[in-house]
C-alpha cells in the first residue's frame, strides 16, 4: 500500500477513541464503529456520479467528504486503515447469492489474521456487525444474528440462519488476496447496469451506536430497528436531504 492513510482523520471520522492495538478487541470495536459512523449507501451511483475503486477515491470519499459508499469504497478504505494500523489484511472477491445463483465477482469483503483468520465486512448493510472466525464450523454469533460458514468446490458460503434455524446464503468466496484494481470491472458492471436496485433505488444504512440496533432511509420511507421492534416513517423526496443530514450527517442532495 503506498497511499497515505491519515490514520488520526480515520478514527476521528468513526469516533473511535481508543488506544488502537492489533487484537480482536480492537477489530472488533473498529468494526462496529465503522459500521455506526460510515453508511452503506449508493446515492452517487443512482445519481450518475462515477465511482472508483482505488484508495485516493475511497479515503477521500469516507474521510474527507465524510460520506458512505458500497462496498469497493467501504471495505477498501477500511482495509487501508487496518494495515496502517498493524492488521494483516486480504483483499476478498465474492459472489452474491441474495438473488439466487451466481458466479460473478460483485462483493469486496476482507480477512483479517490475528490468532486465526477472521471475515470482516463493513460494506453489505444489513449483515455481521462483529468478526466471524473463518476456521470455525458450525453456527457463530455474528452480533446481528447467527452465521455460519458452509464450504464447497466452488468456495466458503457465509450463511445466516433464518428464524427456523436453516442457513440462508449471503455470498461465497475464495480465500485468494486480491488487489483494489480487481475489482475495478465489477464496479463498473454494476455501475452502467441501470436496472439494478444499486443504480434505481437510493438507500442509506448505518449501524445505531454500534449496533445491532440500525437506522435505514429508503426511498419513500426511514426503518428503525431498535431492541429488535421495526418501526417505519414515511419520507418525501423532497425531504431526503434533511434526513441524511440529520441522520446520516451526510450533506447530499439527489
Amino acid at each position: 500500500m503506498t497511499v497515505h492513510v491519515d490514520v488520526d482523520a480515520y478514527l476521528k471520522r468513526i469516533g473511535f477513541t481508543e488506544v488502537p492495538k492489533v487484537d480482536l478487541v480492537t477489530l472488533t470495536n473498529l468494526q462496529r464503529a465503522h459500521l455506526t459512523s460510515v453508511p452503506f449507501e449508493n446515492l452517487d451511483v443512482v445519481a450518475g456520479i462515477a465511482v472508483r475503486t482505488d484508495l485516493e477515491w475511497s479515503l477521500d470519499k469516507v474521510v474527507e467528504r465524510q460520506r458512505g459508499g458500497w462496498c469497493f469504497e467501504l471495505n477498501g478504505a477500511f482495509s487501508a486503515l487496518l494495515e496502517a494500523l498493524g492488521f494483516d489484511v486480504k483483499l476478498l472477491g465474492a459472489a452474491v447469492l441474495l438473488d439466487g445463483p451466481n458466479q460473478q465477482i460483485d462483493h469486496l469483503a476482507l480477512e483479517v489474521t490475528l490468532d486465526q483468520p477472521y471475515l470482516v465486512d463493513v460494506g453489505f448493510g444489513e449483515s455481521f456487525i462483529v468478526p466471524l472466525e473463518l476456521n470455525r464450523s458450525g453456527a457463530q454469533d455474528g452480533g446481528s444474528g447467527t452465521y455460519e460458514f458452509i464450504g464447497s468446490s466452488q468456495g466458503l458460503t457465509l450463511t445466516m440462519h433464518d428464524t427456523s434455524g436453516l442457513p440462508v446464503a449471503r455470498y461465497r468466496f475464495k480465500r485468494v488476496n486480491r488487489t483494489l484494481s480487481d475489482f475495478t470491472p465489477a464496479s463498473e458492471r454494476l455501475q452502467s447496469d441501470r436496472g439494478l436496485h444499486w443504480s434505481a433505488k437510493p438507500f442509506a444504512t448505518r449501524l445505531i451506536e454500534g449496533g445491532p440496533d440500525r437506522i435505514t432511509l429508503l426511498k419513500d420511507r426511514l426503518k428503525t430497528v431498535v431492541d429488535g421492534r421495526e418501526t417505519e416513517t414515511a419520507v418525501d423526496e423532497a425531504d431526503w436531504a434533511d434526513v441524511l443530514r440529520s441522520e446520516f450527517s451526510m450533506a447530499v442532495i439527489i
